[in-house]
């Protein structure tokens, strides 16, 4: 099956997203992402146009106009487990935070469990519209993101700026 890929700039650096012969997202990466080594896959052409939406709805993102992504999603075949949890990961809403151990209470496990939903958000291959920068240690502070804990930071910060309460 054919696969497209192409570049996107953005505050984060170069995006390189992939998709399907559909048009379906199958992955978003951020520079030295580890998520990011084998891409684009052997074979895949180079194309800007089946990317149209996802331009657009992430230049609104990063423009503080857009809260949620309606993109089409394909991402590689993955265990029942993975795709649990990145079924989690959709229903964080925005500008909110969950920690790991909160994730995986959603999707009924827990204990060591713990550390699989960690390997899974970790193989997230969506990364931002995939909101895996929304989940944190369980006393709040920020680890573990694939795309780097600065990123993390940053998407956060625009995520609260935008729903921040005006004082007064």
């Amino acid at each position: 099956m054919t696969a497209y890929w192409t570049t996107h700039p953005g505050p984060l650096g170069d995006l390189l997203l992939t998709c399907d012969a559909t048009g379906a997202l199958t992955s978003l990466t951020v520079p030295g992402a580890p998520g990011a080594k084998g891409l684009p896959a052997p074979g895949a052409i180079r194309d800007d146009a089946p990317f149209a939406e996802a331009r657009r709805e992430l230049d609104a993102y990063f423009a503080g106009e857009r809260d949620h992504f309606t993109l089409r999603l394909a991402p590689p075949p993955a265990t029942d487990f993975r795709r649990r949890v990145w079924a989690a990961l959709d229903e964080i809403p925005y500008g909110t935070t969950v920690s790991y151990g909160q994730l995986a209470a959603s999707i009924g496990v827990g204990g060591p469990a713990v550390r699989a939903v960690g390997g899974a958000i970790g193989a997230n291959p969506l990364l931002i519209v995939r909101p895996c920068h929304r989940v944190v240690g369980a006393d709040g502070s920020l680890t573990g993101y694939a795309g780097g804990l600065e990123r993390k930071t940053w998407l956060l910060g625009l995520e609260r700026a935008r729903t921040a309460v005006p004082a007064g």
